[in-house]
């Protein structure tokens, strides 16, 4: 067959039951969530629709609170009471952080133009 002939991406379309495997996001990019176990919170600058971190990282978790890789994964500008730093982590692992007050991340202003009601804003240049 000539390629010129050809459907674009033909082959290249994703297996049908590979789609139904992925779940869909609980949280969205500008949600505020917590940790469900440890003490920090952060808001949500990046998703994962699975686990795409080093296998290295995923096996220093402990064995016993080690989370599911087929789950969605978040990046979050993190704090606690003592730092602020990036934490990634499972889906399973957050709850909604019902506070309604922004996190005090420095990074935080330089990736969302504003915060309201407990969600913040992407700024534009770096919107999809």
């Amino acid at each position: 067959m000539d390629a010129r002939l050809e459907k674009p991406n033909a082959g290249h379309l994703p297996n049908p039951a590979a789609i139904a495997d992925i779940r869909l996001a609980k949280f969205a990019i500008g949600d505020v969530v917590k940790h469900r176990v440890f003490a920090f919170r952060g808001v949500i600058f990046d998703v994962d629709p699975t686990f795409a971190n080093t296998e290295e990282w995923w096996l220093s978790i402990p064995e016993h609170i080690r989370p599911r890789k087929d789950q969605p994964f978040y990046h979050l500008l993190a704090e606690n009471d003592d730092n602020s730093y990036v934490a990634y982590v499972s889906e399973q692992n957050l709850l909604p952080d019902e506070s309604g007050e922004p996190v005090g991340h420095p990074q935080a202003p330089l990736i969302f133009e504003s915060f309201n009601e407990g969600h913040y804003t992407l700024r534009p240049r770096i919107s999809h």
